[in-house]
C-alpha cells in the first residue's frame, strides 16, 4: 500500500488512502462514526512510519509511546460502502511532550469529516508524560505547519 502513500509538499500535508468496507458500516449503510477515528488512527500511524518513526521503532528504540489526549472532530458528510476516501494528516505544533495534528477525511475532494487530535509522550515503561528525544522534536519540529 506503499506505492498508494502520497505527501503534499507545499502544504507539509500527508495522505493515507482508506477503503470503506462492510465492517465499517452501521444499519443505516454509512460509515459509524467511530470508525473515522481509526482511519485517523491509521493515517497518523503511517504518518510517522513513512518519517522513519515507527510506533514499534518508537517503543522499542526511545521507549516512547504516543497516546491521545484530546480530540475535536466534525462530521459532516457521510461515507459509504466501498468509498474510496483519503486521510490526511498535517502537524500544526509540535511541543517538547505533545503534538497537535489536524486530520481530514475526504472523498473525491469533497470533505466528509475534519479535526484536531492532541497527541502526547509518554514513556513505555511508566505511561507518564515524557519528553521527546532531541533528534525526534527536531524532525518533527521541521514538519510542523501553522497553517490557517
Amino acid at each position: 500500500m506503499n506505492e498508494a502513500l502520497t505527501a503534499d509538499a507545499a502544504a507539509l500535508a500527508f495522505q493515507w488512502p482508506v477503503r470503506v468496507y462492510w465492517e465499517d458500516t452501521d444499519a443505516g449503510g454509512v460509515v459509524y462514526h467511530a470508525q473515522y477515528l481509526a482511519f485517523m488512527e491509521r493515517a497518523r500511524s503511517e504518518w510517522m512510519r513513512a518519517i522513519g518513526h515507527g510506533q514499534e521503532l518508537l517503543r522499542d528504540r526511545d521507549g516512547l509511546v504516543f497516546v491521545v489526549r484530546a480530540m475535536q472532530v466534525d462530521f459532516r458528510s457521510p461515507a459509504r460502502l466501498d468509498d474510496a476516501l483519503l486521510v490526511s494528516v498535517e502537524l500544526r505544533e509540535c511541543r517538547r511532550a505533545s503534538l497537535l495534528l489536524r486530520q481530514e477525511i475526504r472523498r473525491d475532494g469533497a470533505l466528509l469529516v475534519d479535526g484536531e487530535v492532541r497527541i502526547a509522550a509518554l514513556a513505555a515503561s511508566t505511561f507518564r508524560p515524557c519528553a521527546l528525544p532531541p533528534l525526534l522534536f527536531e524532525q518533527l519540529k521541521s514538519h510542523e505547519h501553522k497553517g490557517d
